[in-house]
């Protein structure tokens, strides 16, 4: 199961995508509000119903817990406790951590990139507490860390490797004529 959590100011892209991407792989995706609200408006101004509410949620241990970025939403899952309890959870579990854009903060405030390598949306590499790399995707162990909007398929096949190995990844994205596959 991967949960994909979604607060009001969220970068539609890098939900969504990931959403489409891994069902393509099928695995199960949900996503997640952490608001009062199933309905989760985006950075965008596009609302989006949730599958899930947090409160439904947060005494399971998901294989994998994705962060999308954007504005304010990497701010409101950073304040959010019960995100970071799951988060925390997830780790010690020994799951994934996904985080695109500047939603990498999120981990940062967990202090679950320290001594990881990582990469995030340029401004927020202060609030990491990482090794600050280049790439549009980084892998460190069991955290994948992405840059922003226009790595939002890359992620998203990256997250469908981890979890479904690279053959399924590959064949996804050459079914979506992805440029890494299609030459």
């Amino acid at each position: 199961m991967v949960y994909v959590f979604l607060a009001d100011g969220f970068e539609e892209i890098e939900a969504l995508t990931v959403v489409d991407v891994l069902r393509r792989g099928e695995i199960d995706a949900e996503t997640v509000s952490i608001a009062n609200s199933e309905v989760v408006v985006g950075a965008h101004g596009i609302s989006v119903l949730a599958d899930r509410s947090i409160s439904d949620v947060c005494n399971k241990v998901p294989d994998m817990i994705v962060l999308p970025g954007g504005m304010p939403g990497s701010n409101n899952l950073k304040e959010c406790a019960l995100v970071r309890e799951m988060l925390c959870n997830v780790n010690r579990a020994g799951g994934y951590l996904a985080a695109i854009c500047a939603a990498p903060i999120v981990l940062g405030a967990c202090n679950l990139l320290e001594g990881k390598k990582a990469v995030c949306y340029p401004g927020f590499e202060s609030e990491l507490g990482a090794q600050i790399v280049d790439g549009k995707v980084v892998k460190d162990g069991n955290i994948i860390t992405a840059k922003g909007p226009g790595c939002a398929i890359d992620f998203a096949l990256t997250l469908v490797e981890r979890l479904k190995g690279w053959t399924v990844a590959y064949s996804i994205g050459e079914g979506m004529l992805h440029e890494d596959n299609v030459k």
